[in-house]
């Protein structure tokens, strides 16, 4: 079974969405199959067979978050240092040839968020940004060929 790491508030947010899915969102759709049920023949009952299927996705959904969180392993934050990039650092880099900076924090899969700079950890830039120190220039392999980064600050 494979370990998923994240912070205490990734799995604070799944566990928080399992409880809406089961205490919220599984009543409305049991709501909706009974209703739906008692409008007669289910064979030819479109909105009975749209029901199942959402309760079906939802079930799966529901799944497929348990099974998440358990395999999760909670990672101390205290014990986090920045004396090299590693998971949940805060990472601002250069890109060597065009000079455009950027600032991304390098986080478990399961949170990872572009629109808040949250980079996954096996994301080719994460990976080759692993282990590095300020000043170092990471070189990472992506499918358009190699980009270079400079390591200008970490942080937690």
């Amino acid at each position: 079974m494979a370990v998923t790491y994240m912070t205490e508030e990734g799995y604070n947010k799944i566990i928080a969405e399992i409880n809406y899915l089961e205490g919220v969102r599984r009543p409305e759709i049991s709501a909706q199959i009974a209703e739906a049920r008692d409008k007669g023949d289910l064979s030819e009952n479109a909105e009975y067979d749209a029901a199942k299927e959402a309760q079906g996705v939802l079930e799966g959904k529901i799944a497929q978050l348990k099974v998440l969180i358990s395999k999760a392993r909670i990672i101390d934050e205290h014990q986090i240092k920045t004396d090299a990039v590693q998971i949940l650092n805060k990472v601002k880099i250069k890109n060597i040839l065009n000079n455009a900076i950027a600032t991304y924090t390098l986080v478990a899969d399961s949170e990872a968020n572009l629109k808040e700079n949250k980079i996954a950890v096996s994301t080719p830039i994460a990976r080759g940004l692993m282990g590095k120190k300020v000043g170092d220039i990471a070189e990472v392999k992506t499918p358009s060929g190699v980009i270079r980064f400079e390591i200008l600050e970490i942080t937690l």
